[in-house]
C-alpha cells in the first residue's frame, strides 16, 4: 500500500485541518489537497516533511498512558449485607451493568447484572443479601499500570480496580479504556444524588 494514500486518513485522525499541515510543511492546501488525492506525487524532502510532522504529533496524541490516566474516579460499589431489590435498584438508577462489593472496607467480590437477573427471576430472593450471589472480584492494578496491557486484563473480565496502598482509586471498564485510549473525555451521566 502506497503510504501516501494514508496521509489524509492520518491528519483527519489526528484532526489536524489541512491548512495547518500546509503551514507547518511551507506548502499551499492546494498542494496537500492534491498530494492526499493522488493527484501529484511530493518530492522525497516534502514527503519526509509531511510524514515528520504527522509522527510528531501522532507521539503527542497517543502518550504513555496508566491506569489512572483512563480510570473513572468515581466508583460506585455494593454493600456485601445489601439486598438483591435494592442492588436492582442502584443498577438501574446509575445505569452500570457490574460494581464491585465490598463488606466492612474490603472488596470481596463483584455483581454483574447477568448475575443479579439469574437471582431475581426467583421473586423469593428479592431480600436475599448480596453477598450470596457475588461473583469472584475484579482484578486490581496499580495507578501506573500501562493501560495498553490493561485490554488483555479487560478481555477477561468485566472490570479492573486501580489500587493503592489499599485504597481504590477509580475502576476501568472496556468503554473506559476505549475512551482514554481514543483520547477522548470520560463523560458520565450525572449523578442524580449528587450536590448541585
Amino acid at each position: 500500500m502506497d503510504p501516501l494514500t494514508d496521509i489524509r486518513r492520518r491528519r483527519q485522525a489526528l484532526g489536524i485541518p489541512v491548512r495547518e499541515l500546509a503551514r507547518e510543511v511551507g506548502r499551499s492546501v492546494a498542494t496537500i489537497s492534491r498530494i492526499e488525492r493522488g493527484r501529484v506525487r511530493p518530492s522525497y524532502e516534502l514527503a519526509q516533511a509531511i510524514f515528520g510532522y504527522l509522527e510528531r504529533q501522532e507521539g503527542k496524541a497517543s502518550p504513555d498512558l496508566k491506569g489512572k490516566d483512563v480510570m473513572n474516579p468515581q466508583v460506585v460499589s455494593l454493600d456485601a449485607e445489601s439486598t438483591l431489590g435494592a442492588a436492582a435498584t442502584l443498577m438501574e438508577r446509575r445505569g452500570f451493568s457490574q460494581f464491585p462489593v465490598v463488606d466492612q472496607g474490603r472488596v470481596t467480590g463483584s455483581l454483574s447484572d447477568v448475575a443479579l437477573l439469574r437471582a431475581l427471576s426467583d421473586p423469593r430472593r428479592r431480600r436475599d443479601r448480596v453477598r450470596t450471589v457475588q461473583e469472584a472480584a475484579y482484578p486490581q492494578v496499580g495507578e501506573d499500570f500501562p493501560a495498553d496491557l490493561l485490554a488483555a486484563v479487560l478481555s477477561r473480565y468485566p472490570a479492573v480496580l486501580i489500587v493503592e496502598r489499599g485504597e481504590i482509586r477509580g475502576i476501568v471498564t472496556k468503554m473506559d479504556l476505549i475512551r482514554g485510549l481514543r483520547l477522548t473525555a470520560l463523560r458520565r451521566r450525572p449523578d442524580p444524588t449528587a450536590p448541585v
